[in-house]
């Protein structure tokens, strides 16, 4: 990989934004994000990529809906998912909604496949959280060979099996981008190895280098597996402003919120400003200014050998301005100073 061909792109989990103080509706967040996605590209970013959640304050639950207006608002930049719920989708419909998307957008569409982190679809659409290893595997197995083989024949557990099937529309041949989606677990990474697919690493909070060792065992695990090449992603959250001290304040106003909602919810570290301030220097939050987020990501791509970052730049109640923000600058200042920092030397700075 070259330092041009590095890509950066931009997650949404559809977070509902302000407005001088108000709450967006959820269909004026809905028509931020096309917005907001040809802003991206305007700023020439590579990718814009939306989540999937089924909970308040999130207008992402109809994603391939989403990607497919902002498909028709836009010419280049490559549209994506920040994770599919795959276990909880049913592979032939996801099939169908993503090869139309790709029509639609003339080659663009790509999705990250995950097996969930919120899990509120598994009791929305009536499945069982204990089988979640299971369903994620065989519905991965069979979205594959739907997008790999013209005609299916297929059996499983957990939906009506086809007969011939030949879905239409057809994917393109060899199917869509289709990354693995991987929060820490090494199995997650032996998988997406073992189908021959790239790895998409969920990095939210710690050192990233702690992920070192799950990119080598990517990177092994393919060539036992007699598989190509194949790149790696980094997902983690943050905000670009013009000074540093602007986007730390910032984004802290609206992270210590949610972060603290989640820590009770889940028994996470409660989010201190000391631990707080340790994520932006060290750990997996990248807030700061052009400069810094670019020097960041440029020593974090050396270190784990990626090919791709994408920013999470919404947070629940940030304000549209903050957002608009981040996403020109990203594309304008952040991207080329991350590839000119690819190009030279590593240094211990």
């Amino acid at each position: 990989m070259t330092p041009s061909a590095f890509e950066l792109g931009l997650n949404s989990f559809g977070e509902v934004a302000t407005d001088n103080g108000r709450a967006l509706t959820d269909a004026e967040t809905v028509r931020l994000l096309v917005e907001e996605a040809v802003l991206a590209e305007a700023a020439g970013l590579d990718v814009f990529s939306i989540g999937e959640h089924y909970r308040p304050g999130h207008v992402d639950s109809a994603t391939p809906t989403l990607l497919a207006a902002i498909a028709t608002a836009t010419e280049r930049i490559r549209l994506g998912t920040s994770v599919t719920v795959l276990s909880t989708n049913d592979p032939v419909r996801l099939y169908q909604e993503f090869s139309t998307l790709d029509a639609v957008s003339n080659g663009r569409a790509q999705l990250v496949l995950g097996r969930a982190s919120a899990t509120e679809s598994f009791p929305l659409f009536g499945y069982d959280l204990a089988q979640y290893e299971q369903l994620f595997e065989e519905k991965l197995d069979l979205f594959l060979r739907l997008q790999r083989e013209e005609t299916v024949t297929w059996s499983g557990a957990f939906r009506a099996p086809l007969t011939e099937q030949d879905l239409r529309p057809r994917m393109r041949p060899g199917g869509i981008p289709t990354w693995i989606g991987v929060g820490g677990s090494p199995q997650s990474v032996l998988r997406a190895a073992r189908h021959g697919l790239p790895l998409m690493l969920a990095i939210i909070g710690g050192r990233p280098q702690r992920f070192a060792g799950h990119v080598d065992l990517f990177h092994r695990a393919l060539r036992q597996a007699g598989q190509d090449p194949q790149p790696v992603g980094q997902h983690s959250l943050g905000l670009v402003a013009d000074t540093d001290e602007e986007a730390t304040e910032t984004w802290w106003e609206y992270w210590q919120p949610v972060v603290a909602q989640v820590a009770e919810e889940r028994g996470f570290y409660a989010p201190t400003r000391e631990r707080y301030e340790a994520e932006i220097d060290q750990g997996a939050l990248f807030v700061g200014s052009p400069d810094t987020v670019a020097r960041k990501i440029a020593r974090t791509a050396r270190e784990l050998h990626l090919s791709r970052f994408d920013l999470k730049y919404d947070i629940m109640h940030l304000p549209r301005q903050a957002r608009a923000r981040t996403i020109e600058l990203l594309g304008r200042e952040v991207a080329p100073r991350v590839r000119e920092l690819l190009t030279k030397e590593p240094t211990h700075a």
